[in-house]
């Protein structure tokens, strides 16, 4: 069933606290799960809940990006109408780089205007979960709200730079600061908003009159006492992926099978930018424990509680351990890793051996040989 609500993935200005993994790509093409990109997991949510309109709201290096999304067609939103659309910053001169969203927002108010939704999502590439966002646009049109935010009571939560946000009895946000306030509260933002497209476009005009041109920062914290801002609380699996220890943690998680499960078959499936991979080849030497092994690889090594991704090569003698190999990556006969992330295409020389702690993990940069 089609939703009367557009989608609108938000890349402006996206923490980059992500190193080597961010030096030459966006964010929200970090890989992540073994073959899948950040993106991935909003944009498939969106597309299971029906939504037939979403926007790509790209700033800096997605070149990546461009090429992940193509037409749309993995997502089934390469249509003659609607269908996927990735807007690139409009810049008259350097000075407009670093204008906030609202500003990009109003640089592409025709394609707002010209849609005939009546509702907006507004979400971030880093938050990874399955949601359903018609249940969310229910929630919001039986509370009356102005603007809902999508949230998780998350108790002790240890994950990457969060914003947080505190409710009175009825659900309604009173308070909620930036990533690095001190509200004392259980209860996260996922980062994910819901409001009326006309009150989008007010929120953006308004705000923009007045010299403010953060859409969370001045469109909806400072109106927080005259708009009906509610929360609603997501039961689901979270993982916020914006930090290096935060990429590792929910990494490891997803060995979990119940987690696997939870985040990539419920409601719906998490799709990808398909590519044909022959099947694993397990050498006579192989030895594979819970892990995650994507298409394409070549074991001929110990692999322990570690994520493979496409094409990677675990030679004789090779240990892996508590480890992430990205797309190509190469570990040399006898060479040993544990708590590592490789990025694509680094090589590990025979018998080089590299450690990191599950607190701070060895970042091994793409296509870096040791």
């Amino acid at each position: 069933m089609k939703l009367p609500l557009m989608g609108v993935i938000n890349l402006i200005h996206e923490t980059e606290e992500m190193g080597a993994l961010t030096a030459g790509r966006c964010l929200a093409t970090v890989p992540f799960g073994g073959r899948y990109r950040l993106i991935d997991f909003v944009l498939s949510s969106m597309v299971n809940s029906g939504i037939s309109n979403v926007s790509v709201f790209a700033h800096t290096k997605f070149r990546s990006l461009m090429d992940h999304l193509g037409s749309g067609s993995n997502w089934d939103l390469h249509r003659k109408q609607q269908g996927l659309f990735v807007l690139p910053p409009a810049m008259e001169d350097q000075t407009d780089f670093g204008k906030g969203d609202l500003y990009h927002f109003w640089r592409h108010r025709d394609y707002f205007k010209r849609s005939e939704h009546e509702y907006v999502v507004i979400a971030r590439s880093h938050i990874v979960c399955n949601i359903d966002f018609g249940a969310v646009l229910a929630f919001h049109q039986a509370r009356g709200a102005d603007i809902t935010v999508v949230c998780k009571r998350w108790p002790g939560a240890r994950t990457g730079l969060v914003r947080k946000a505190r409710l009175d009895e009825s659900g309604r946000i009173t308070e909620m600061q930036d990533h690095f306030g001190r509200l004392a509260s259980e209860v996260v933002s996922m980062e994910m908003y819901v409001l009326g497209k006309e009150l989008l476009v007010d929120l953006v005009e308004t705000s923009l009159a007045q010299g403010k041109d953060h859409f969370v920062r001045h469109a909806v914290l400072s109106r927080l006492g005259e708009l009906n801002v509610s929360a609603y609380l997501h039961e689901g699996y979270l993982g916020v992926v914006n930090s290096i220890p935060a990429y590792y943690r929910h990494s490891m998680e997803l060995l979990d099978q119940q987690v696997w499960k939870e985040l990539f078959f419920e409601p719906g499936s998490v799709l990808t930018k398909v590519k044909d991979e022959p099947p694993t080849r397990y050498r006579s030497r192989a030895t594979v424990v819970q892990s995650l092994v994507a298409n394409g690889c070549e074991i001929d090594g110990e692999v322990y509680n570690s994520i493979l991704f496409r094409g990677v090569k675990i030679r004789k003698g090779a240990v892996v351990r508590n480890s992430i190999v990205m797309q190509n990556g190469i570990v040399g006969e006898g060479g040993m890793l544990e708590n590592c992330i490789l990025d694509k295409e680094a090589e590990i020389r025979p018998l080089q051996q590299l450690k990191g702690s599950p607190d701070m993990p060895f970042l091994a940069a793409k296509r870096h040989v040791i």
